[in-house]
């Protein structure tokens, strides 16, 4: 009777398995967040390297919270708002250099993809004094090296007040919505520089550096937000198109102690980019990045704050273009760390003050994809890279002198780190196709392991219930390139059935959609598919980026042409398998993807009969200056490789089925673009489906925005391939 009752529940529970293991992923589950993985929150070290600072939220509250590095415990809250009279809870901050005073952000209103405006407060941690900044939302707030200060920019001009007596001085003046732009960079410098504020006190607080945009002669862009009052309204702010006018961008010096600006003569510049500026660590001297509007001649200059004098210590030239990145780092003697792809590949390089090479640090057939610092104790430079594989990425240490090179982490697949204010420790984020995320913490010293923080176990005992395919990682020979892949089957895969394929791509420049790492939201989507019978692959062409320059610039004048023939010829070649079905054969992608996706099936409609564009550009005519000369030089410098790889010269050839879709509201991919891509298809008589979202930016998200989407796309691709 024992035995019968252990072998009735067995029979049980292995039924029980069975049926999970059979539990079918939904849309619904997709986007209501039930395969989220756990993150570390977002964490700031403090001065002493043995602690970092967290941003926690509950129902009294906003706190921020230190804890200990190496234990992982809570040592004390530096502020919690249920303490505090005028501000309920808070939505970020910033410390003082000292770390003696914190600058509290609430009322967060976004304005682009970087910006916002909001009303701060500083919080005195010694005397837990709160004081609010201004009645008036404003922007990029910043304290003084010495915490004294203020400096922040409203309605486009400079401000700066005195903490003590509360005075305010207002540094600029001629400051114009849709004009002049003191302080902070215009629509297309944040977008495609990355950055907002721009301005930098020097680290004795005597001067501000700032930089200008006269953005007048800058054609405006409009665009109408229906919203669910009875008339719409119209957002109206400049934005340049390749070859029209940009802003005039010139560097400015105030002086604190007369109150006065200079404009700064940086030398014989015209129509150019100032991407970064940065004080040195003489505190009389600023570096200043000027680019031509080519952006493959990038001088960097030394500006003498005491005279306002200017001086070009290096150049760095490049027959296609230069990536302009944050690495810049100056060393107690004002000798400066650099990245650059000069050899073919992104390396690091120590330069003298004077702009002569001392030497190049890292070197080899790889990549340096990350840049974490310089301790200038070890006198080491600690760095990510794909030495281990251009799938991988793996976090190494290495001398200024570019001997005693040392890989400090272990498992192979993505790694990347989070190193304490004073180099002593890591958090380690590693990931691969079969591990969600873990956070562990390491000695920067070696690289060996303190102790585990997350693991995301939870994660995958809950995908245990579902039959998920494995993500497999490849390569396949295109036009004579070895290009990674990766694939998802049908957990029931069986090779002498039949296929349908369905690919996904990106493949901007220098981007990567084939990485050793877990499944992101839209993996969950492709097990969907997978268990509904498609196979789903993606194909890293050329262009994209982490192996050589050549490989990425390669596309250089010419945005869409090969990757559109790496694509149609991967598609043919994968075709020819004998699990795939030639005739099924679809590609999708989102923003250059929905490029891409456009160009695919209409220059290999041979070989695609379907195809999704999200938020497509359809001519690089219509995207912004920055990103697109940086790739094709102006349209009339270039006439012919804007519109010969443009979908709107072919639409007579679309065949297949095509989905287009696109946000009523994308400040960034005009909806131009695709109400041009309609008007093509309608005159060519071409039959075709689209779907626009009022409103909705390029994420296309809020709400069941994303839901609908995907449960449209599905649909779709059940009917049509």
């Amino acid at each position: 009777m024992k035995f019968s009752k252990i072998l009735v529940a067995f029979l049980f529970a292995t039924s029980g398995v069975l049926l999970a293991q059979e539990k079918q992923v939904s849309l619904e589950e997709i986007w209501s967040g039930t395969f989220s993985q756990e993150r570390l929150q977002a964490l700031q070290s403090l001065n002493n390297g043995t602690e970092y600072v967290v941003l926690n939220r509950d129902n009294s509250g906003t706190s921020i919270d230190a804890y200990s590095y190496k234990t992982g415990e809570k040592t004390r809250t530096l502020v919690n708002s249920a303490n505090l009279d005028g501000i309920k809870s808070f939505q970020g901050f910033k410390f003082s250099e000292d770390e003696s005073k914190l600058l509290l952000s609430t009322e967060v209103e976004p304005i682009y993809r970087h910006s916002s405006r909001e009303f701060f407060y500083v919080y005195n941690i010694e005397t837990k004094e709160l004081t609010k900044v201004s009645d008036r939302k404003i922007q990029e707030a910043s304290f003084s090296p010495d915490a004294s200060k203020l400096a922040y920019v409203f309605e486009n001009n400079i401000y700066i007040k005195d903490l003590s007596s509360g005075k305010e001085t207002q540094v600029t003046t001629d400051g114009k919505i849709n004009s002049i732009i003191n302080g902070i960079t215009d629509w297309v410098y944040e977008e495609e520089f990355s950055f907002v504020k721009a301005f930098a006190w020097n680290p004795t607080g005597e001067k501000i550096a700032y930089l200008r945009f006269d953005e007048s002669d800058v054609p405006e862009f409009s665009m109408d937000l229906f919203g669910k009052d009875l008339y719409p309204t119209q957002e109206v702010f400049k934005y340049p198109k390749a070859g029209e006018s940009n802003s005039e961008v010139s560097l400015h010096m105030y002086d604190a102690a007369s109150e006065k600006s200079e404009e700064i003569e940086l030398g014989d510049y015209s129509d150019f980019y100032i991407p970064r500026i940065k004080w040195t660590s003489n505190p009389m001297l600023i570096s200043v990045q000027a680019l031509n509007r080519h952006q493959n001649d990038l001088d960097l200059i030394f500006v003498d704050a005491s005279d306002n004098t200017a001086k070009v210590v290096m150049n760095e030239t490049d027959k296609a273009y230069i990536d302009i990145t944050d690495n810049l780092t100056f060393l107690d003697d004002n000798s400066f760390i650099w990245t650059s792809e000069k050899d073919g590949w992104n390396h690091v390089y120590h330069y003298a003050e004077n702009g002569d090479l001392i030497n190049q640090v890292t070197s080899g057939d790889w990549e340096v994809t990350n840049y974490y610092g310089y301790d200038s104790e070890s006198k080491r430079i600690f760095y990510q890279s794909t030495e281990n594989g251009s799938v991988n990425r793996d976090v190494y240490a290495i001398k200024l002198n570019g001997k005693t090179k040392q890989r400090l982490t272990e498992k192979t697949g993505t790694n990347s780190a989070d190193f304490s204010a004073d180099f002593t420790y890591f958090i380690n984020r590693y990931t691969s196709t079969n591990t969600p995320p873990i956070y562990t913490l390491h000695s920067a010293k070696d690289g060996k392991l303190v102790r585990e923080i997350l693991n995301n176990k939870k994660l995958l005992e809950k995908e245990g219930a579902y039959d998920f395919s494995p993500k497999e990682i490849s390569s396949i020979n295109i036009n004579g390139n070895d290009l990674n892949m990766w694939m998802i089957k049908p957990s029931n895969f069986d090779e002498n059935k039949q296929y349908p394929l369905l690919m996904f791509q990106y493949s901007g420049p220098g981007s990567q959609s084939v990485s050793n790492s877990y499944f992101g939201t839209n993996d969950y989507w492709y097990q969907l598919l997978a268990e509904k019978g498609y196979i789903v692959a993606c194909v890293d062409g050329r262009g994209t980026g982490f192996k050589g320059a050549d490989f990425k610039k390669v596309t250089y004048k010419e945005l869409g042409k090969y990757e559109v023939e790496d694509q149609i010829a991967a598609a043919k070649k994968l075709g020819e398998r004998s699990y795939i079905d030639k005739d099924r054969i679809g590609i999708w992608g989102w923003s250059y993807g929905g490029f891409m996706s456009s160009n695919a099936i209409l220059k290999g409609n041979d070989t695609f009969s379907m195809a999704i564009a999200v938020a497509p550009v359809t001519s690089w005519r219509f995207y912004d200056s920055i990103y697109t000369e940086r790739y094709m030089q102006t349209p009339q410098e270039n006439p012919s490789g804007y519109d010969e790889n443009s979908p709107l010269s072919h639409p007579e050839k679309l065949k297949g089925d095509y989905l287009l879709i696109h946000g009523g509201g994308d400040d960034n991919v005009h909806l131009q673009n695709t109400m041009r891509m309609v008007e093509e298809l309608v005159q060519a008589n071409k039959q075709f489906d689209w779907a626009i979202y009022p409103d909705r930016n390029h994420g296309i998200y809020g709400g069941n925005t994303r839901l609908h989407l995907y449960t449209m796309m599905t649909d779709f691709i059940l009917e049509k391939l």
